[in-house]
């Protein structure tokens, strides 16, 4: 009998989490890694946000918060979703969590039971499959196709549904693609899914304000389904804050109370100078704000620039996404190639061949859900940028 349970043995490592270890291993050999494989702003935190932190340290915040959250932050996040996304909450609805990853692993473990199934479109963001598996439920898959932007159909959706389904979970703006859904596009998805008034729809939406063409919009805002809908935010990657650990939900008050518990006998509440913090971040309207629109901006002109790079290489089929920071080009023509010494069968080659080769660290799209692509982040500089694909260029001419 093994120490470890087999909970765990079921569970694998997060393939961006590896990729960066392996990166800074590599590093700390004096290997110069660019490692395009984070999801992580490379951008600090606004001066704005930082100073409220620093308040709530000479104001002695520094106590056990309530489990959910403070008051005033919860007001915060109610005001906040209001103006930003038309949606009303109560305070009592919304629960503030150590970052959104626990936050969806609280719903998970908050209303799964063995077996109860998880609808995922594919690509998906690592963690999903595997919070679901930790939860004891099932994961369902749909594949998707960068043909399509990567986005999933509601005649897709309804066949993959069935007795057992008890939630769907999608992100909007997207990890890994970068596909954002229109309000018409989640219009058609409610009409469907009010339809079965038991299945939670998980709402992923820490990408909000790095939305690059279009207004955000949140399946919350349809009443039809408001009630089957938790939305997962936070101030991670909008507001560059992703050390700072806080997310939250703004979820039916039964699931709210639900995960409060949960999460009352696990990491009780989050941080309390980085919960002061975020309340700042949560007032201030993002499209009124220099520092955010600064940087959301250059994650447009980043992402402009490596769809350019990438269309030089032959080989990439590049889509041009609306929103987060990442491309997900599908690299299969790149399959059955060889260099003499090694032969690239798959997504996983190819990026251990780039990062042995070009000392460039991308994720392979097998960890996403999608063996036929591989993942680029931007969330580097320009320059940077341009260093890595010049790498990765030559690299891969030398396969035949």
């Amino acid at each position: 009998m093994g120490i470890v349970s087999n909970r765990l043995n079921q569970l694998t490592e997060s393939a961006t989490l590896a990729m960066t270890k392996k990166s800074r291993e590599l590093k700390e050999k004096g290997i110069d890694v660019i490692n395009l494989s984070i999801g992580e702003p490379d951008f600090n935190t606004p001066n704005f946000i930082k100073e409220a932190a620093k308040t709530a340290i000479d104001e002695n915040y520094t106590h056990y918060p309530p489990v959910p959250g403070y008051l005033p932050l919860r007001e915060a996040i109610v005001k906040k979703l209001k103006r930003d996304n038309g949606v009303e909450y109560t305070p009592n609805q919304i629960v503030v969590s150590t970052g959104a990853k626990q936050s969806i692993s609280n719903v998970f473990l908050s209303i799964l039971n063995p077996g109860d199934e998880v609808v995922i479109p594919a690509p998906y963001w690592v963690s999903y499959v595997d919070m679901v598996k930790l939860a004891e439920g099932e994961a369902k898959p749909i594949t998707t196709d960068i043909a399509n932007d990567f986005k999933v159909t509601t005649e897709e959706i309804k066949r993959a549904i069935t007795h057992k389904t008890k939630a769907i979970i999608f992100s909007s703006p997207c990890n890994p693609t970068g596909t954002v859904y229109s309000r018409e596009e989640l219009k058609e998805i409610a009409q469907l899914l009010k339809n079965y008034p038991e299945i939670i729809i998980i709402s992923d939406e820490i990408y909000e304000h790095i939305n690059f063409d279009a207004q955000h919009e949140s399946i919350a805002q349809f009443e039809a389904v408001k009630n089957q809908v938790v939305i997962v935010n936070g101030v991670s990657k909008g507001f560059a804050m992703t050390g700072w650990r806080l997310g939250f939900i703004a979820a039916p008050q039964e699931i709210a109370a639900a995960c409060t518990k949960l999460q009352g006998q696990t990491t009780s509440a989050t941080n309390s100078i980085a919960q002061r913090a975020a309340i700042a971040a949560f007032e201030a309207s993002p499209k009124e704000n220099k520092e955010i629109q600064d940087m959301v901006e250059a994650f447009k002109c980043r992402r402009n620039l490596l769809i350019d790079l990438l269309n030089e290489i032959p080989g990439f089929v590049v889509n041009r996404p609306p929103g987060a920071f990442y491309l997900f080009p599908n690299i299969t023509s790149f399959f059955g190639k060889s260099n003499g010494q090694i032969t690239i069968h798959n997504a996983t080659d190819l990026v251990m061949y780039i990062l042995e080769k070009a000392n460039v660290a991308l994720v392979t799209g097998e960890a996403f859900g999608d063996p036929n692509c591989i993942r680029f982040s931007y969330a580097a500089s320009s320059e940077i940028l341009k260093t890595a694909v010049e790498r990765i260029k030559k690299a891969l001419l030398e396969l035949k």
